[in-house]
């Protein structure tokens, strides 16, 4: 099997320094955590940025700031992965701008969110454009998928050309909707039987103190892992995580157990290249 890519998701849109203090908000905050999560093994990072108030903001300013810092702190081949996500604030037109704006060389798009009726004829046909367009402005999105359900959606919109690359990039989110929003590995199964023989390359990240055995077993099945606080601030041993390099360093180490090894940023860079077909 391929080697394992690493992605850090080191804050997420809603939790705070009450949550935990070494969470990272501003610029220099972010950048010197990614360096010391890509020095644990992450190949990748996904980044939140925050407005003046500390809330989760779609804004390219912010994003050019801190993606700009974040490669004087990694070099070229390390990729920021912009997030789309609505957080309740955002309507699909303004996830759509900040794409089309900041052009991101890698970006999160919930399929819920942006195309939450498949049989919203308008929507859809925007949905199809708007991954056009990514496919030629050299945009490597990965599509997040939240249910089971919506991998049947997502291969339909692939099947049917709306989402014209050649190998959609997806991220199963575990426990999203479990009791209490705790993931177990036995959320994974599920996923994988939605998505059947079709080629794709996948990743999971997970809700809850678990984070770790989902890594594990996505591990075991094939797929990439991403962790951090964004979903989860505590070890296996119930203890909570001295920062996102510690969880870096946990995946990376069953990566190597496992026999697959990890990706370096420029083996993620290559994988990019290739799937942005």
């Amino acid at each position: 099997m391929a080697k394992t890519l690493i992605m850090a998701a080191v804050n997420g849109a809603r939790r705070t320094k009450a949550d935990h203090p070494a969470l990272p908000i501003s610029v220099a905050e972010i950048a010197e955590d990614v360096a010391a999560c890509a020095g644990a093994g992450a190949a990748m990072a996904h980044v939140h940025v925050r407005d003046g108030y500390g809330q989760h903001a779609l804004d390219v300013e912010l994003y050019e700031r801190v993606i700009a810092r974040i490669a004087e702190c990694t070099g070229p081949d390390f990729f920021v992965q912009a997030t789309t996500e609505a957080a309740g604030r955002y309507t699909p037109e303004a996830q759509i701008a900040l794409i089309k704006t900041l052009c991101p060389a890698v970006v999160s798009i919930a399929v819920s969110e942006l195309l939450p009726d498949p049989t919203d004829g308008p929507a859809r046909t925007r949905f199809r454009e708007l991954c056009e367009w990514m496919q030629a402005h050299a945009v490597w999105p990965q599509f997040i998928l939240y249910r089971p359900e919506e991998v049947e959606t997502l291969l339909r919109l692939h099947a049917d050309g709306d989402i014209p690359f050649i190998e959609p990039f997806l991220l199963f989110v575990l426990g999203r909707y479990s009791e209490r929003q705790v993931a177990t590995p036995d959320d994974l199964p599920p996923f994988l039987e939605a998505l059947g023989s079709v080629p794709t390359t996948w990743m999971t990240c997970a809700f809850g103190p678990q984070e770790h055995a989902c890594a594990e077993a996505a591990i075991a099945a094939g797929g990439h892992v991403r962790v951090g606080f964004e979903n989860n601030l505590w070890l296996p041993d119930g203890g909570v995580a001295e920062s996102n390099a510690a969880l870096v360093a946990l995946a990376a180490e069953a990566a190597r157990e496992s026999g697959r090894g990890v990706m370096a940023p420029a083996d993620a860079a290559a994988l990019r290249a290739q799937l942005l077909c």
